[in-house]
């Protein structure tokens, strides 16, 4: 740190405001903002923060910083870092953007702050001509940098775009036209939806033919152990209706419209939600046993990650919400509609009650179903069933009752290729892109360490202003703020 620099705390350069609670002075016909961490949440008539407050979250989003240029009323969730006279409040955004509060959080369920730590926050305070001098340079740096930013963000856009667009052409049946006029021994639909039907019917026949031998067994040998369970299979959904169907894309003769009974496996466990929270607490789990699988493996798409697991007997008795080999696993909260397809080595295991899984047939392809499901295509489809709601509440009964096209095994494979041989140059630019973008955000927090350790500005900056008539050294003004805090 420079000579004319002062190594200070936030309470000897910081008003921290603690907000309140905003039942009181709510108005939709206020003229002041009401903000919480996460930004605007109403409007009243009073305020407690002045113009140019750093708004920190209490609460909740503790490492987001907001910089307000009007006067607000902040809520009990959100603290107000307010300048004193000394310091710059651009400089004091600008340093919250840097600082990781994060690091400062001490609790074990919802982040939290606490004012006290806060106010022990150490922070370098440079001369005031010099504080403006740094955030006109950090801000000159940012808008190039900015604009950077908005123009590979744009490409993503477009890139997002064209992903859709090929996914829509896809589940239409377009990309395999001409792949599916070569063909000379396509099922049509209806023959689909026979083959279907009579596999389904060979397996119930199967499963209670079995069912009733071992019965007979269980009765020859004194019915002494308990009786063996009836199987149960899934139930038949009632079809799409013409009024549904006339709301869809038309399909060629090849491909039908069906529910989630047609392309679900035969038993009635195929489509399953998770167990009711109370059944499944973290009282049960332990380090070792059958895998508790969860939101976090499907949104990062690895099916490795996680280490929760309970015992087998908790196993045996969630043994409905058990996954196999090549299940679909579907988030439900938060970011809803992710498709997990776990592969033949996953672990034994169940699912927690915020995923849905799906055992596909043999005649639906578990990738064909991830593409679809997470295509904007389906969500453009879902207000078919939705009546109104958002994917934020998406569940069993919303899966079972969305619309999925069905066509041959072999179109279904021939049309992942198509799908795969377009979006593979798709994906590397995205991977290029994501990457420059963390770069840039990288390179921001750079130019902020440099500021903050007094590197920001060339030596011909800094002697520009040392010659200001107003300048002064860092400790003269700590020492002026000291002087008027006594007074007061």
């Amino acid at each position: 740190m420079r000579e004319d620099w002062i190594e200070c705390v936030f309470a000897e350069v910081v008003s921290i405001v603690s907000g309140k609670n905003q039942k009181k002075v709510i108005d939709s016909d206020g003229k002041y903002p009401i903000y919480g961490s996460g930004g605007i949440i109403g409007q009243a008539n009073e305020y407690l923060c002045e113009s140019g407050t750093t708004i920190i979250g209490r609460k909740g989003t503790i490492n987001s910083p907001i910089y307000v240029k009007e006067k607000f009323w902040n809520v009990d969730t959100a603290f107000g870092f307010h300048p004193l006279s000394i310091l710059n409040n651009r400089l004091l955004y600008f340093f919250c953007i840097h600082f990781n509060f994060k690091k400062l959080d001490k609790s074990t369920t919802i982040p939290s702050l606490a004012k006290r730590d806060l106010l022990k926050i150490p922070f370098p305070l440079p001369p005031l001509v010099e504080q403006k001098a740094i955030v006109k340079k950090i801000e000159e740096l940012f808008s190039s940098l900015d604009s950077g930013i908005a123009d590979l963000k744009k490409a993503q856009e477009k890139l997002e775009i064209y992903r859709q667009a090929v996914l829509k052409k896809a589940f239409e049946g377009e990309l395999t036209k001409e792949w599916r006029e070569k063909q000379t021994n396509l099922p049509s639909a209806d023959e689909l939806l026979e083959q279907i039907k009579e596999e389904r019917q060979n397996y119930c026949e199967q499963e209670l033919s079995e069912w009733k031998d071992a019965v007979k067994l269980w009765k020859n040998e004194g019915a002494n152990d308990k009786k063996p369970a009836k199987p149960k299979f899934i139930k038949e959904l009632i079809s799409l209706t013409d009024e549904e169907l006339e709301k869809l894309p038309t399909l060629n003769k090849y491909w039908h419209w069906v529910k989630a009974d047609k392309i679900a496996s035969h038993e009635s466990s195929s489509l399953k939600a998770g167990p009711f929270g109370s059944s499944l607490k973290k009282e049960f789990y332990t380090e070792s046993g059958y895998k508790i699988y969860g939101q976090e493996q499907v949104i990062a798409n690895n099916y490795n990650i996680g280490n929760y697991y309970v015992k087998k007997e908790k196993y045996d008795s969630l043994i409905n919400c058990s996954i196999k080999p090549y299940d679909i696993l579907i988030s439900l909260v938060g970011t809803v509609g992710k498709v997990l397809v776990l592969p033949k080595d996953c672990e034994d295991g169940i699912i927690n009650p915020r995923l849905v899984k799906i055992s596909l047939n043999k005649f639906y392809d578990s990738i064909f179903f991830k593409y679809y499901f997470e295509s904007a295509f389906l969500k453009s489809l879902y207000s078919l069933k939705a009546h109104g709601a958002t994917m934020d509440i998406l569940n069993l009964g919303i899966i079972k009752e969305l619309p999925y096209p069905l066509c041959s095994k072999q179109e279904q494979h021939q049309i992942v290729q198509e799908i795969e041989s377009r979006l593979s140059v798709c994906d590397t630019v995205e991977k290029d892109i994501g990457d420059s973008l963390e770069k840039a955000q990288a390179l921001r927090q750079s130019i902020l360490k440099k500021a903050f350790e007094g590197k920001l500005l060339s030596e011909e900056e800094i002697a520009k202003c040392k010659a200001d008539k107003e300048y002064e050294p860092a400790s003269v003004l700590l020492e002026k703020i000291k002087a008027e805090k006594k007074k007061k």
